[in-house]
């Protein structure tokens, strides 16, 4: 009887191991299709200043495409903070009340008139085809000028480290879209910090 039980006890152990492992790596796809993903990111240092160079690939959720197409403008924030040398990172967030060294904010619209997308930075917008084509311009930026380090010695300009992200800013959707972000994942949009260093020509 032993001998006999076996063999199913073996088919059927093997079979809900095999449907885990299915539905395991079919959720894996769906994770990694939503989200913001760093494709490129530079530092250097141009004049005295520490300039960053910056290039992400951003996938929306279906809330914050639905959102999008009934007009609601997402706004993201490409932000940089300096973490050393660590005596000039603290006086940096001490100056600023804690804040982030600098900040960038890219609003992206819909218009559903002319059908098509408006990315704005600053006082500066294009206008795109599609929202493919809008998102790769979303924290997309070359030369950006982050902090002036002219007064800053060799070896502390060696020793200079950041990290930068980019997020969707909930703060600035309409309050009613606000409160849905709050009890929401799907709202919650963001890349992971990603440490960056400018190369030090002598």
């Amino acid at each position: 009887m032993t001998a006999s039980t076996t063999p199913c006890w073996l088919k059927r152990f093997s079979l809900a191991l095999g449907i885990f492992i299915v539905c395991l790596l079919s959720a894996l796809p769906a994770q990694a299709a939503e989200g913001i993903v760093v494709r490129r990111l530079a530092a250097n240092l141009e004049d005295g200043a520490l300039e960053l160079s910056t290039r992400y690939q951003t996938t929306l959720p279906p809330p914050l495409q639905d959102a999008l197409q009934q007009g609601v403008p997402l706004t993201f924030q490409l932000t940089f903070e300096l973490t050393r040398p660590r005596t000039s990172a603290w006086w940096q967030q001490l100056k600023t009340f804690f804040e982030p060294t600098a900040t960038l904010s890219f609003k992206l619209v819909y218009y559903r008139l002319t059908n098509r997308y408006r990315v704005a930075i600053g006082g500066l917008a294009t206008n795109y085809g599609s929202l493919n084509e809008a998102l790769s311009a979303v924290g997309s930026i070359a030369g950006w000028r982050v902090m002036d380090v002219s007064g800053w010695d060799g070896d502390s300009q060696h020793d200079l480290r950041g990290r930068v992200r980019l997020e969707l800013d909930i703060s600035q959707l309409p309050r009613p879209f606000q409160l849905n972000a709050l009890g929401s994942r799907d709202w919650k949009l963001e890349s992971e910090w990603v440490t960056v260093a400018p190369e030090v020509t002598n």
